[in-house]
């Protein structure tokens, strides 16, 4: 007999199936078959909600549990959504154009390698893409080097350092507002707190950069695409400081704590502005590229491709692997596989720093399997996200280790699609340059300096640090 206040779940060898059988398709379907990351969660759920099915969970109660782990979402995807729109109007306003075209005016011999560095930060932090960035200011930069000499693996260490931590830090990316979504942390906070790991390894790679190009004092910058880039970009747009006026909105009302989607919303409002009144933009044209993107034919592939992007079509494929992820997470919850998973992770961790390393551990072993962290960051978060008050973590704890062993690990791991791209886009293999991109690694020991020592694990207000799970 059941009550309202009691719900069946699986037994613990059935949630032990049910939790291999997933992990199984997922790493079939994702690294064997060569499948859409989507359609591989969306049938395992499929798959899982047959199995609790069998093993007596009523469809019903799972088909709940499925919507409520989407409508625990709406937030994210309302912010991807603004993402989108916001950098269009960024693009359309002249905004990123100009970020990189001043950024790229500066590159000199002696300091190219960190210049490198910042300008692919900028692109990636404005733009919230490192693939994007990766492919257009990064390929520049390779192209630069070779004409001055510089080696192209370290180059490439400083295009996916910079590349990388724009999209780890950046409110605009994806990583930053899948992770604070299913951790259910707020995501400015969450980017904060991830600076006490990232921040001082992209410092160290900056130094390194700055040391290592002191070498390369002669020789002039240029090559075809970085004056293609820099002419075909000065004759689209008219650059004066008023462009600037979007990302001044959006720091202010960041610094003055105010909540991200109207900030968003306020950024994109400005830059449709200037987009009308300085780059001579119609209304109807920034409306349309608020849809579905901004584009335009310079003459120039290189320079389109990095100008066209953004728009809310452009986050479609993102929430549709958040629903996705929803439909395969829901059923291993509503199930229990969920619990009985977190009450034998609890009998592993004894203190609140095991369970800080643990997790992190855990998460680098299912990236590292499945290839994919937008696959990793709602399977492992949603698992794992309510033990962490329990042993009096903070949940940015857990934001901060997955986008270190998820988005930091990512370009490392030849076989991961963020792995094979960014290799086949600069020409570079991946272990020629991870050497040389020192904060992808580093970012990775200091969190677990961080969980093994506990200096700079945020505690819980209702709990202390060290008091293990009941």
């Amino acid at each position: 007999m059941s009550t309202h206040s009691t719900r069946r779940i699986v037994k613990p060898w059935q949630a032990v199936l049910m939790l291999l059988v997933g992990i199984a398709i997922i790493i079939i379907g994702l690294s064997v078959l060569k499948l859409n990351n989507r359609i591989v969660l969306a049938i395992d759920g499929v798959i899982m909600c047959v199995m609790a099915v069998l093993f007596g969970i009523k469809y019903d109660d799972l088909q709940a549990g499925i919507k409520e782990t989407i409508s625990s979402m709406i937030v994210a995807i309302l912010l991807l959504f603004a993402v989108g729109v916001l950098v269009a109007t960024w693009m359309s306003s002249g905004t990123v154009p100009f970020m990189i075209y001043y950024g790229m005016k500066l590159l000199t011999p002696s300091v190219f390698l960190p210049v490198v560095c910042l300008l692919c930060t900028f692109m990636s932090t404005l733009a919230g893409t490192s693939w994007g960035t990766l492919a257009t200011v990064g390929v520049a930069c390779m192209g630069v080097a070779q004409g001055l000499g510089i080696p192209l693996e370290v180059t490439a260490g400083a295009v996916v350092v910079g590349s990388f931590f724009g999209d780890k830090v950046s409110p605009l990316s994806d990583s930053p507002v899948i992770t604070s979504s299913v951790t259910e942390v707020n995501m400015l906070e969450g980017i904060k707190h991830s600076l006490i790991s990232t921040g001082p390894a992209y410092l160290i790679s900056l130094a390194f950069f700055f040391v290592y190009g002191m070498r390369f004092g002669s020789g002039t910058v240029g090559g075809e695409q970085y004056n293609e880039i820099l002419n075909t970009i000065g004759s689209l747009y008219n650059f004066n400081v008023l462009t600037l006026l979007p990302v001044v909105v959006v720091v202010v009302l960041i610094l003055l704590k105010k909540p991200t989607l109207p900030t968003f919303v306020a950024g994109a409002a400005t830059a449709v502005v200037v987009a009308m009144l300085i780059q001579g933009t119609s209304l109807v044209d920034t409306l349309k590229a608020m849809y579905s993107g901004f584009s335009i034919e310079s003459g120039s592939d290189i320079v389109d491709a990095m100008l066209n992007r953004g728009g809310f079509t452009s986050m479609l494929s993102v929430v549709g692997l958040l629903i996705a992820a929803g439909i395969f997470g829901g059923p291993l919850r509503t199930a229990g596989v969920v619990e009985i998973f977190l009450e034998y992770i609890k009998k592993l961790a004894k203190t609140s720093k095991s369970m800080a390393l643990l997790t992190m551990f855990f998460h680098a072993a299912f990236f590292t399997i499945t290839g994919a962290y937008y696959v990793s960051y709602p399977v492992i978060g949603g698992m794992v996200k309510d033990l962490y008050p329990e042993y009096g973590l903070d949940k940015k704890n857990l934001m901060r280790s997955m986008l270190d062993t998820g988005t930091g690990l990512a370009p490392m791991v030849p076989w991961a699609s963020t792995g094979a791209y960014t290799a086949s886009t600069l020409g570079i293999s991946n272990m020629a340059f991870t050497p040389y991109a020192p904060m992808l690694w580093l970012s990775i020991v200091f969190s677990i300096i961080i969980s093994v020592t506990g200096i700079g694990l945020l505690n819980d207000t209702k709990q202390k640090e060290e008091t293990p799970a009941a």
